[in-house]
C-alpha cells in the first residue's frame, strides 16, 4: 500500500491557480464520491483552504500521475499547468508532511492553529463518504495526537506573530479579561478586520467601528455585533472607549493630544489604551505624554512580533523532532501490519492443509483401514506438504550460492547453526 500526498500551497502556486483547484463544499462531496468509485484509490482525504489544496490517498502502488490527472480533469484545467506547481510526497514523506501541516509548520503564519480544525473537518467529510479505512483512520488519529502534543510541549502557538494579533494580545495583557471593556476600532480595512476577528474571541462588552466610509464600516460591524460611527463623531465618542485601535490610510493624524486630553477629563482619568498600527500614524505621539493614556505604535508591536517569530522558529525545531519520531512510529506500525498479514496467510495455509489431510484420514478410518497406517500416512503427507515450500527455497538459495539467504532460512526454520 502506498500513501500519497499531492497538493499545491501558497509557496508553490499563485492565488489564481489555487482558486482554480479549491473545492467548494458541493464540489468536495462530489469529488469524494468520485474517488470512492475509482478502484485504484482505496482511501482519500481532501484538504482545501485559501492557502492550499491537498489530496491524501492510499493506493496499491505509486500511481500519483493518475491522481494528478483526476484533479486536472475534475477542475477542467491543464494537467501540465498543475504538474508544474504541485508537490508529491510518498509514504513516510507523505505522513511527515501531513503532520507538519496539522501542526502549522507549513502555514503562511508559522504555528497558526486554524489548519488543524480544517484537517479534522476534511477527515470527517471523508468518513461521511466512506473513504476512510483502517490505514487512514490510524494515520489521521495519530496526526491529531501529534498536533496536540506539539501544542502542549512546545511554544509554537504561544506568541503573537501578526501585528493585529499582537495588538489584541497587548490589550488582553493590560486589561486581563476583555469582557468588561469598550473598544473603538478606527478604520475598516484588512488589518482592522483581522483585529476585530481576534477581538471577538475575547467577547468585549462593546465594539464601535469608526470609518470614513460608513457603508464599509457597517459590513464589519454586522459581523462582530458592533456599532458604527463616522470619523467626524470621534471627539464625542472617544470618552466611552477603554481601548482604541486605529489603522487607516490617512496621511495626517486623526486623533490629537487635545482630543484625548478632553476624553480623559470626561472619563475622570480612567486609563485608556491606544494602539496605532497605521503608517503614517493615526494618533499623535504627544498622546503618550498624558497621564492615564498609554500609546503603542506599529514599531512597538513589530518588535514584539519579531521576537515572537524567533521564539516560534525555535519551537518549530522542537515540533519537527516530535513529528519525525511519530512518523517513524507510524512506519513501524505499517511494517507490523505486513508481518501480521504474512503470519495470518501462513497460518491459514497450514490450517487448510491440516483440515484437508485430517478429513482424508477420518474417511479412511471410517472405511475400516488400519489406523496405524492411516496415522503414518497422515504424518508423512502433512510433513511433506509443510516442508515443500521451505525445501524449494533452500534448494534455490544453495543453487544461487546465496549464503545470506541460507542463514536466514535456517534461522526462520529453527535449524541450529553448526
Amino acid at each position: 500500500m502506498t500513501i500519497i500526498a499531492l497538493g499545491i500551497n501558497h509557496k508553490t502556486a499563485s492565488v489564481e491557480l489555487r482558486e482554480k483547484v479549491a473545492f467548494s463544499p458541493e464540489q468536495l462531496s462530489r469529488a469524494l464520491e468520485q474517488l470512492n468509485r475509482l478502484s485504484e484509490f482505496h482511501e482519500s482525504v481532501i484538504v482545501s483552504t485559501c492557502n492550499r489544496t491537498e489530496i491524501y490517498c492510499s493506493l496499491d502502488n505509486d500511481n500519483s500521475q493518475a491522481l494528478l490527472g483526476w484533479l486536472a480533469d475534475f477542475h477542467d484545467i491543464s494537467q501540465q499547468e498543475l504538474a508544474d506547481n504541485v508537490y508529491i510526497h510518498q509514504n513516510q514523506d507523505a505522513v511527515n508532511h501531513l503532520m507538519r501541516v496539522a501542526c502549522g509548520l507549513d502555514s503562511l503564519v508559522l504555528g497558526e492553529p486554524q489548519i488543524l480544525g480544517q484537517i479534522k473537518q476534511a477527515y470527517n467529510s471523508s468518513k461521511h463518504h466512506h473513504v476512510i479505512q483502517p490505514m487512514f483512520e490510524r494515520l489521521f488519529q495519530k496526526t491529531f495526537s501529534v498536533a496536540k502534543q506539539v501544542r502542549t510541549e512546545t511554544e509554537i502557538g504561544a506568541s503573537a506573530v501578526s501585528v493585529a494579533y499582537a495588538a489584541v494580545n497587548l490589550a488582553k495583557h493590560i486589561y486581563g479579561k476583555l469582557d468588561k471593556t469598550k473598544v473603538l476600532l478606527i478604520g475598516a480595512g484588512e488589518t482592522i478586520e483581522l483585529v476585530a476577528k481576534h477581538l471577538s474571541q475575547h467577547h468585549p462588552q462593546h465594539i464601535t467601528v469608526a470609518n470614513r466610509t460608513i457603508e464599509r464600516a457597517k459590513n464589519l460591524a454586522e459581523e462582530i455585533g458592533g456599532d458604527v460611527i463616522s470619523l467626524a463623531q470621534l471627539p464625542d465618542e472617544l470618552q466611552h472607549a477603554d481601548i482604541v485601535i486605529s489603522s487607516t490610510a490617512s496621511t495626517l493624524p486623526i486623533i490629537g493630544k487635545g482630543v484625548v486630553e478632553q476624553a480623559l477629563k470626561q472619563r475622570k482619568y480612567r486609563p485608556m489604551l491606544f494602539v496605532d498600527i497605521a503608517v503614517p500614524r493615526d494618533i499623535e505621539s504627544q498622546v503618550n505624554e498624558l497621564d492615564a493614556a498609554y500609546l503603542y505604535t506599529v514599531d512597538d508591536l513589530q518588535a514584539i512580533v519579531n521576537e515572537n517569530i524567533a521564539s516560534r522558529e525555535q519551537a518549530a525545531t522542537q515540533a519537527q523532532a516530535i513529528i519525525d519520531d511519530k512518523t517513524r512510529e507510524f512506519a513501524d506500525w505499517q511494517r507490523s501490519l505486513k508481518s501480521v498479514d504474512v503470519i495470518r496467510q501462513y497460518r491459514t495455509s497450514a490450517q487448510e492443509i491440516k483440515l484437508e489431510l485430517v478429513e482424508k484420514a477420518v474417511n479412511q478410518l471410517q472405511s475400516g483401514k488400519d489406523s496405524e497406517k492411516v496415522l503414518l500416512e497422515l504424518a508423512n503427507k502433512l510433513t511433506n506438504r509443510l516442508t515443500h515450500a521451505p525445501t524449494h527455497a533452500i534448494q534455490k538459495a544453495a543453487k544461487d550460492g546465496d549464503t545470506e539467504q541460507l542463514i536466514l532460512l535456517k534461522q526462520a526454520l529453527g535449524i541450529e547453526q553448526e
